[in-house]
């Protein structure tokens, strides 16, 4: 009954929000109406760059059959240890001669979520590397290191420790925030920046009262794979709803909760506006995290951004339809 009384309350909010924002964004000649996907909007341009799915020409997503067969043809990534500061990171890299792509787990996630990503960026001819933020999966703390540490930094140190100097960024929902301090921290390293089903850390306070109307308390009552995946996938793919739930189960180590790491910045709108690296906007048209009007307060904001909404995903996207992601994002990055 109260997990029922939760999702009423979880609609009626998600309602509440689409009218809300509506009200408060005016119409004008260049409003762009649902369900069109916003793909960039460009600082002082006349009117914001637009594309349907029939122009990216991208059809629904294998079935889990293709995709399974597809992620066992890839050849291994290379799995170790790096002896960072504080951490032993556990992490996976293809190496090859190819531009680098890291990608960043969820709060939910590991290393192990990216089964549908790293084949086909390999293929594609890039360089992929996953690894286990501090807190999560495989990777071990070191007690007798500075702790917390800021994610960004174990990043930084990752990348130093591996000899990459730029690379592009992909991180979703939690993943997405310290992907985004990290490109306040360290621009330079970023060669272009994908912020996937996030709602990316923004502390500002109209926006902190946001995330409480569509995020209620009941919200976290919820299992995960209610708040994360959308109920299209549910219903149509059992099998991968499985999967991820076991990935999600896995995801922490035993024994007593990391302790949370700090941030390197204060993440605002108006930091925000001050990122001059390309950066992709994705979000699932069903997401209770970040549903297509909050991907819209990003796009707004972050200069010479892209945006893609995958449509019925939810909050993992990547898992969720992971060919319309994959493709949307090599896409973007080979651009940069």
């Amino acid at each position: 009954m109260k997990n029922c009384i939760g999702v009423l309350t979880l609609a009626v909010a998600f309602a509440a929000l689409h009218g809300g924002l509506a009200a408060q964004q005016p119409a004008s000649r260049n409003s762009v109406p649902e369900p069109v996907r916003i793909l960039g909007i460009r600082q002082g341009a006349a009117r914001p760059h637009i594309r349907t799915a029939e122009a990216l020409n991208i059809r629904q997503p294998f079935s889990s059959l293709l995709l399974q067969a597809s992620a066992a043809q890839a050849a291994p990534a290379r799995e170790t240890y790096a002896d960072l500061p504080g951490v032993r990171i556990w992490y996976k890299d293809t190496g090859g001669r190819g531009l680098p792509v890291v990608f960043m787990h969820a709060a939910t996630g590991s290393s192990r979520v990216w089964e549908y990503q790293i084949p086909a960026f390999t293929r594609a001819g890039y360089r992929v590397i996953a690894y286990d933020r501090r807190g999560w999966g495989r990777t071990v703390i070191d007690p007798a290191g500075v702790q917390p540490g800021t994610a960004a930094d174990d990043l930084r140190a990752l990348m130093d420790h591996l000899g990459i100097n730029r690379f592009h960024l992909a991180g979703t929902a939690a993943g997405a925030i310290v992907s985004l301090d990290f490109a306040l921290s360290f621009p330079q390293r970023l060669r272009s920046l994908v912020v996937a089903n996030s709602i990316g850390g923004v502390q500002d306070e109209d926006y902190l009262e946001l995330g409480r109307r569509i995020r209620p308390p009941q919200f976290a009552a919820l299992p995960p794979e209610l708040r994360e995946l959308g109920p299209s996938y549910r219903v149509g793919n059992p099998e991968g709803t499985r999967r991820w739930m076991e990935l999600e189960r896995i995801s922490r180590p035993e024994g007593s909760p990391a302790p949370e790491q700090k941030m390197r910045n204060l993440i605002t709108f108006a930091r925000l506006e001050t990122l001059k690296i390309p950066t992709l906007l994705i979000t699932g048209g069903a997401d209770l995290y970040a549903p297509p009007p909050v991907l819209r307060l990003f796009a707004a904001r972050i200069k010479d951004s892209e945006s893609e909404i995958v449509p019925e995903a939810g909050h993992s996207a990547y898992w969720e339809q992971p060919e319309i992601f994959n493709r949307a994002v090599i896409e973007f990055i080979r651009k940069h």
